[in-house]
């Protein structure tokens, strides 16, 4: 019988690490911890391996399509399929940081949207009947975090494309070059990106419903990490619970959803709900 396989990016360290352990210990398949370094996953496994965990390594970086070429030949051709992907691999730059915001813009953008964007376009295909995405997004996903009803109203397209989405994406990026950007999207470049990584989400479900494949996005808490300069009250463990809901115990109904840290759908459109 062929084993299931469960894919999780940017998994060294965080919440990915903690993703990663919990799929180990629930899953009844092979887990994979994927990591941009090679250093840091190795390390990673073998931090797992002392727990009597087993997962096995892939190097994968999401902003090189070669990198997620590479691996997506491999496990082709050493299983033909995929049955859980979470999409986690993500930046944040520092409220301090001295990065001009064009550059932040782009940079955060490049790695939190347009990433997600190019290595599900390549990866997808391997997803199988019954397969779960789980693109992790955050809080600052929320639709409430662009002013603009405008914008509002285009991320809420119910038949905007994944193109227009990524030329909504570029006009953010470009404002943000101009320093135009502050009134309609906010001053957050992070904010913008998991927005877009939200509406992204929903984009992805719909194409995929005549199949058996749910894609939800989560906010899975304000987790003490490297990202959070390890202010969040959660532990990394507790920030996994709701991507692992969704990855393994979520009704087959929860398609296209904003699940919340506690595990409830969230209107995405909505008041903003109070974060744990």
């Amino acid at each position: 019988m062929s084993p299931k396989i469960a894919v999780v990016t940017g998994a060294n360290k965080g919440i990915g690490f903690a993703i990663v352990r919990g799929l180990c210990k629930r899953f009844d398949g092979v887990v994979y911890l994927t990591s941009r370094d090679e250093k840091r996953g190795a390390e990673a496994v073998a931090a797992l391996q002392k727990e009597g965990l087993n997962p096995k390594y892939h190097q994968l970086d999401v902003t090189d399509s070669k990198s997620v070429t590479t691996f997506r030949d491999y496990i082709k051709e050493k299983y033909g399929y995929i049955d859980i992907l979470v999409n986690n691999a993500a930046i944040a730059f520092k409220s301090n940081a001295p990065d001009p915001v064009a550059v932040q813009a782009e940079e955060t953008l490049r790695v939190n949207y347009f990433s997600v964007v190019s290595s599900c376009e390549i990866l997808f295909p391997l997803l199988r009947n019954g397969a779960r995405v789980v693109n992790v997004s955050s809080l600052c996903g929320h639709l409430s975090f662009i002013p603009s009803e405008k914008l509002r109203q285009r991320f809420q397209d119910p038949n905007l494309t994944i193109p227009e989405l990524s030329d909504l994406m570029r006009q953010y990026v470009d404002a943000a070059k101009q320093g135009t950007h502050a009134s309609e999207w906010g001053n957050s470049s992070y904010n913008v990106s998991k927005v877009g990584l939200t509406a992204l989400t929903k984009i992805q479900q719909r194409l995929l419903n005549d199949k058996d494949i749910k894609v939800n996005a989560v906010h899975p808490g304000y987790v003490d990490t490297d990202m959070t300069s390890h202010s969040g009250p959660l532990t990394i463990d507790e920030g996994a619970q709701a991507p692992l809901f969704l990855a393994l115990d979520a009704d087959d109904s929860v398609r296209g959803e904003y699940v919340w840290c506690d595990k409830r759908i969230v209107s995405w459109s909505g008041p903003k709900p109070g974060d744990i």
